[in-house]
């Protein structure tokens, strides 16, 4: 039967009032040292007329102008020796002119607003029950198809309604931070990866230095190499790649004041001089639980591709790397939400063609086998295949998103499944496309094209935030349950379960917050979920409907938990009761067992916890 894919009326396209402001050098050294001695040339009424001018017309669009206009004055303060300047002679007008000279604004989002990934936020207090707040990332491309990473935040409700944040006319750049301590191993791993590993100029330069080292003592080497050494065409290659690794490594933080539409991730390295492109995000659980949110996208300098790994706690604060490994080549890399039997996992397309997956004990480092897990099959997708985004953990199995190319280089969204436990293995996928770009959506600056880099779960639906014509942005939502329904499995099956059988819980639970954040872990992995606030509503549920397992607190009023169980086993009802409290003695969980319940669970509850008892029962 058809999918029904609702389509939101949340549309994003390209705003030119989204700029962002630089540093500009014009023409090179020497005609910028032409216009210092203009600037110095000045007297100091016409340098504060024209400072004050460039204020007047500037400050209002920016974040702190001035602040930005003495930065730039520092990066040519270099200049002032050779002009036989002293830094000193200058007022603090003229040193914010010459700044201003050297800064130039840039749209940011002028030409493309495209390719979205959709993250749930740190941050999830104050909301209403079945609200979720979540982050969109998108690729930003302005003026020389420049990309940088832009977001907006958002709450989705429990109708699944996503209302957007003000978006600020401001644009904020990031302080940049030079990481400086780096592995040896790791270095030459990706020189490797580049074809530099058996060289000359890498076992010099390399040989020099301990098994960690920082940045100074690399550039170090690398001067005494071109001291004492003739620099041919082939040498000057080896040393453009380990000083393009050396400047890929990168941390970059924004002023707490700024809203997230104001925060930018502008190409800062020479890795990344063509831009950063498609970052797939992805809320990371680790095995401490601690939570991380990490993105793999691509940086292009107009001949090299580099993957690279965005990691973040807070949105604040981002460090960039490169990803190593002979695997960690191509575009498309996405990693999967935690570990996978005690090793990271990442979908990847290093062919160009296929989907594939690998494991790793390093998050940045996939040098391991590569196991081919789809190939096009259906005509949709005979010219390639690839991932739209980090795998989803369904109690049946890694949905994933994907895209297909096909005739006229027509791009469509599907779907596959893949094992838990073992997620090289495709239980079943689409045999048709899940999303197909409509009338609206097909004209653009690539036509016919729709792209994802990252869908989530919310109120038992799959939203999906994708580009339309690598152009613009739209959102949309697809039941989970008629994916499922429609899904074709490899050993023959129609679908994990038959329609309509979809496990049925009933939540008993006083405490409002409790309440929506239960059934938040519940409705995310699939089940179907009814509510009741007491005992004596749910005794009217059980009337009413029937149930796959009942899900209660114990101290409750009006009827608690341990009457509810009583008045199921008396009534003969064969519904498992699973008591969840904070207040569990070893004498209450006694009096449980001996009425009949199927398990005690703690709060706070454990969201995998919970996950893992619900699936044993049922099993």
């Amino acid at each position: 039967m058809p999918i029904n894919v609702n389509r939101f009326e949340n549309y994003f396209k390209p705003d030119p009032k989204r700029v962002i402001v630089r540093f500009f050098m014009p023409g090179g050294e020497s005609r910028a040292k032409k216009i210092v001695n203009r600037i110095n040339a000045m007297s100091e009424d016409d340098t504060l007329q024209v400072l004050n001018q460039t204020l007047r017309d500037f400050s209002s669009r920016h974040r702190n102008i001035t602040r930005i206009f003495l930065k730039h004055f520092e990066k040519v303060s270099f200049l002032f020796d050779e002009l036989g300047l002293e830094l000193d002679q200058f007022s603090t007008e003229r040193k914010l002119l010459i700044g201003a000279y050297f800064t130039h604004e840039y749209s940011i989002e002028s030409a493309a607003f495209f390719n979205p990934s959709m993250v749930e936020d740190p941050d999830q207090s104050h909301l209403k029950e079945g609200q979720k707040r979540i982050i969109v990332s998108f690729r930003a491309t302005g003026e020389g198809h420049v990309s940088s990473i832009g977001f907006r935040g958002a709450v989705l409700d429990k109708d699944n309604n996503l209302e957007f944040r003000p978006v600020s006319k401001l644009v904020d750049g990031a302080e940049t931070i030079q990481l400086h301590e780096y592995k040896k191993a790791d270095f030459i791993q990706k020189l490797s990866d580049m074809k530099f590993d058996s060289n000359e100029v890498v076992d010099k330069i390399m040989g020099t230095l301990n098994e960690t080292f920082i940045f100074r003592e690399l550039l170090h080497s690398v001067n005494q190499f071109e001291d004492q050494h003739e620099i041919t065409v082939e040498n000057n290659k080896v040393l453009y790649a380990i000083k393009l690794i050396a400047n890929a490594q990168y941390q970059i933080s924004f002023s707490l004041d700024t809203a997230i539409s104001e925060r930018v991730i502008f190409p800062v390295t020479d890795a990344e001089s063509n831009g950063i492109e498609d970052a797939r995000f992805v809320k990371f659980a680790k095995d401490n639980g601690e939570v991380k949110y990490y993105a793999t996208s691509t940086a292009y300098n107009g001949f090299v591709i580099m993957p690279q790994l965005i990691e973040t706690s807070d949105f604040y604060t981002f460090k960039v790397m490169p990803i190593y490994g002979k695997n960690a080549q191509n575009k498309g890399m996405a990693l999967f939400p935690k570990k996978v039997n005690g090793q990271y996992a990442m979908l990847s397309r290093h062919d160009g063609e296929n989907n594939y997956i690998m494991y790793s004990n390093q998050i940045n480092n996939w040098d391991g086998e590569a196991t081919i897990i789809q190939e096009p099959e259906f005509p949709w997708e005979f010219v390639q295949l690839g991932n739209s985004g980090s795998p989803i953990e369904t109690n049946k199995g890694w949905l994933v998103i994907t895209h297909g190319v096909g005739a006229m280089r027509r791009y469509v969204l599907g779907v596959i499944l893949l094992d838990l436990k073992d997620p090289s293995k495709v239980l079943a996928q689409l045999v048709n496309p899940l999303l197909v770009a409509n009338e609206k959506e097909r004209e653009g600056y690539v036509p016919n094209v729709v792209y994802s880099c990252g869908s989530i779960l919310h109120n038992n639906d799959v939203i999906i935030p994708y580009a339309m014509s690598d152009t613009s942005s739209g959102f949309a939502s697809v039941s989970l349950k008629e994916i499922f329904d429609n899904l074709v499995y490899n050993d023959g099956r129609e679908s994990v379960k038959p329609l309509g059988l979809v496990k049925k819980i009933l939540l008993v639970e006083d405490d409002p917050m409790n309440m929506a954040y239960l059934n938040q872990i519940l409705t995310d992995d699939g089940y179907e979920v009814e509510k009741a606030s007491n005992g004596l509503q749910a005794l009217v549920a059980i009337g009413k409907n029937d149930y796959d397992l009942i899900l209660s607190d114990i101290k409750m009023p009006n009827f608690n938990g341990y009457q509810l169980l009583e008045f199921i086993k008396e009534k003969d009802i064969e519904i498992p009761v699973v008591f969840i409290s904070a207040y569990i003695s070893e004498t209450d969980e006694i009096k449980g067992l001996q009425l009949g319940a199927a398990e005690y669970i703690r709060k706070p509850v454990q969201r995998d916890l919970l996950r893992l008892r619900l699936k044993n029962i049922f099993q």
